[in-house]
């Protein structure tokens, strides 16, 4: 796990003195940090949906693309025994964009070439599925338009790709910024977004001077737990579950998807606002490692997906490092049933599945009583400070 640089290392002044590799500038009265670094980002904006028909054409055009890579490739290998790579791909495709009625450029084609050849590699496959361009289908393909850097272009409030002039609603103010490589993509409600990278400065070192460090417990019944008691619950899936089995069973389908993006929605909220708060207060974070990818293997991966770990930690170590904190993965292992006051494992804590209903509990041997998440939180707290004052080396 990388180590974000920071000025609170092990709680000295060791963080400035690995800085002195990267050139800036440090303004100690304001604890401010300006220093010759970026990093990349990828920004989502919505375009306005009086594009969608062209877009949809140019989405058919790049399924044909993939298709026709789809069906060259299975019978390279049925009949020559041999793996196209994504240079012979882009060799057999040359000229596609030079086609009467082709919007994509040449730039699309070879991106969906090598695109092919990834998920080919990735997935161990000699075919991959075909992309259906019919939306009418129950295998209809979400339109996916790639692209690489310099392919589109921001001028005048609107991004010229391809020869279109696309209006977005911009959050972000795109001119402050170079675009890099990306795509446009649809989702289920048949809205257009535009993903791009861009070049974003990182602030090595913090910003407004926290000093305080703060350890996270990711659970099921409450998303996140922080040392400091602060808790989120975030089971958006579970209170719209009964809405959502109403319009499954009447075959709605447009509700179904808008209750779904509804719930995708308030957790991304919810974890962005939650994630914000958490890095503009500490200058240290720690975070449990919990094992989701197994636990959706078992009876209760409808509360795991429902939780997004995944988005939140991801969220935790950008956020961290684009303000130039620490952020830690550590292990979770005996942090719930150990004491956080006196470091004891007491007969009295909770464990096994038989203990996952304890919610409270009183430690036997110093008799504090514990909140179960709260505890476990203290416990990766205590346990990041050790790694930091030992060096990044696993536990």
């Amino acid at each position: 796990m990388r180590r974000t640089p920071s000025r609170q290392q092990s709680h000295g002044e060791a963080g400035i003195d690995r800085l002195s590799s990267v050139s800036g500038v440090v303004d100690s009265r304001a604890c401010r940090y300006s220093f010759n670094v970026s990093t990349i980002k990828t920004l989502k904006l919505r375009i306005k949906d009086k594009h969608t028909s062209a877009l949809r054409s140019m989405a058919r055009e790049v399924n044909t693309v993939w298709n026709f890579c789809n069906e060259t490739s299975a019978r390279a290998v049925r009949e020559r025994g041999k793996f196209l790579s994504g240079f012979d791909l882009q060799k057999l495709t040359d000229g596609f964009s030079k086609c009467d009625g082709v919007q994509i450029g040449s730039a699309t084609t070879q991106q969906v070439c090598e695109e092919y050849a990834t998920r080919r590699r990735q997935f161990k496959r000699a075919q991959l599925n075909w992309r259906v361009s019919n939306p009418r289908s129950s295998k209809y393909s979400l339109g996916w338009i790639p692209f690489k850097a310099r392919a589109a272009r921001y001028k005048a409030g609107q991004v010229h790709f391809a020869g279109l002039k696309l209006s977005l609603w911009d959050s972000y103010g795109m001119s402050l910024y170079e675009l890099r490589a990306g795509s446009i993509s649809e989702d289920s409600r048949g809205r257009w977004y535009l993903n791009v990278q861009v070049k974003v400065p990182e602030l090595v070192g913090p910003r407004l001077q926290p000093t305080s460090s703060v350890g996270i417990d990711l659970g099921l019944k409450t998303c996140a737990t922080a040392s400091n008691g602060q808790k989120i619950e975030g089971r958006f899936y579970r209170a719209l579950e009964n809405k959502l089995g109403i319009a499954q069973r009447a075959r709605r389908k447009q509700r179904v998807r808008a209750i779904h993006a509804r719930i995708a929605n308030q957790r991304k909220d919810l974890l962005h606002k939650f994630s914000t708060e958490i890095v503009r207060q500490h200058a240290a974070i720690f975070v449990g490692d919990v094992a989701g990818a197994k636990l959706v293997k078992t009876k209760m991966a409808k509360s795991t997906l429902d939780a997004g770990w995944s988005m939140l930690r991801t969220m935790l170590e950008y956020k961290s490092r684009e303000a130039g904190i620490v952020f830690e993965e550590v292990s979770e292992a005996n942090t719930t049933q150990t004491c956080s006051c006196c470091g004891a494992l007491p007969h009295s804590s909770p464990k096994g599945r038989a203990g996952l209903g304890i919610r409270e509990w009183t430690c036997s041997v110093c008799g504090s009583v514990h909140d179960r998440d709260v505890n476990a939180a203290r416990n990766i707290l205590a346990l990041g400070h050790e790694r930091l004052a030992g060096g990044i080396p696993a536990l």
